[in-house]
């Protein structure tokens, strides 16, 4: 499965949530880091869902950039 994962940089560190996994977040102090965590993060949490006997979500979020003209 492919959850969509939001990774924001922060002052000093970057952090990642998962929409369809409430929850699921890393913070790393750079972006690959950060996206190493999220994948772990994501498998242990799916995991714990299993194991829990809760069904897993499918992924259902969507991501678009959009364009502005800056003020």
């Amino acid at each position: 499965m492919r959850y969509l994962v939001v990774v924001e940089k922060g002052p000093s560190s970057f952090g990642a949530h998962v929409p369809d996994l409430p929850g699921c977040v890393a913070v790393g102090e750079s972006r690959e880091e950060v996206l190493a965590l999220i994948r772990e993060a994501i498998e242990f949490h799916l995991d714990g869902m299993r194991d829990d006997g809760l069904a897993i979500p499918i992924p259902s979020s969507t991501s678009e950039l959009v364009e502005v003209e800056s003020a």
